[in-house]
């Protein structure tokens, strides 16, 4: 049976990303946007289109492949309890004991070729998990977070919502009972070694990361 076409909200790298993991799962893909015509050439993935024509799609299947996470809060919310945006995942990711059922239950979640996921791990609506990055057990995901290429998220580490963890990024284990806080809306910069929590709407960088001013 043919798998039905998934609707891509953008037009950008990522969301060709998207439709790579679209298409390894045997979808075909079709792109959204304000102005298709200011949109670069996607004709070796899928045509575009206005977004205007989504009410006309309401049965169909969705994915937003947009990385910032305040524009891809605001087209969720635009379209929350319309549309379809079934958790979409590469063939090659992994997952531990019951955790890739968790991920399959909430909505919008993308999950890029070579992530692993360990177990016991709480995964929050449309966040993304890019290129091998790795998480580990009894973590906690909060929605609309982004988790960048090759970053690793060891055991008890509680992401809020909104929080960006840039490329090659690692965050040090909490304990049982006293996990490692990541604030709301903060950002952590690609290569930095975060060892205690990190208070909200903040940006930390460095080894070990600190709070720039």
């Amino acid at each position: 049976m043919t798998k039905p076409t998934i609707y891509i909200f953008g037009t950008s790298g990522f969301a060709r990303e998207v439709a790579d993991i679209a298409h390894a799962n045997d979808h075909a893909v079709a792109f959204l946007t304000n102005d298709p015509a200011q949109a670069e050439d996607l004709s070796d993935f899928g045509e575009v289109l206005p977004e205007s024509e989504v009410d006309s799609l309401s049965d169909a299947l969705f994915a937003i492949g947009i990385g910032d996470n305040g524009v891809r809060r605001k087209i969720a919310e635009r379209y929350a309890g319309t549309l379809q945006f079934p958790a979409l995942i590469h063939p090659s990711a992994s997952f531990g004991v019951g955790q890739r059922e968790r991920v399959e239950a909430m909505p919008g979640v993308i999950v890029c070729a070579g992530v692993r996921f360990t177990n016991r791990i709480a995964v929050g609506a449309f966040s993304i998990f890019n290129l091998n990055a790795t998480v580990g057990h009894d973590v906690i995901v909060g929605d609309y977070c982004n988790i960048a290429p090759g970053a690793n998220l060891s055991g008890y580490v509680h992401l809020h919502p909104g929080v960006w963890v840039g490329t090659g990024a690692a965050v040090n284990q909490g304990q049982p009972g006293a996990h490692l806080e990541i604030g709301a809306n903060t950002m952590i910069g690609s290569g930095s070694v975060v060892v205690k929590s990190c208070d909200p709407d903040s940006i930390y960088v460095g080894i070990p990361a600190k709070a720039r001013g």
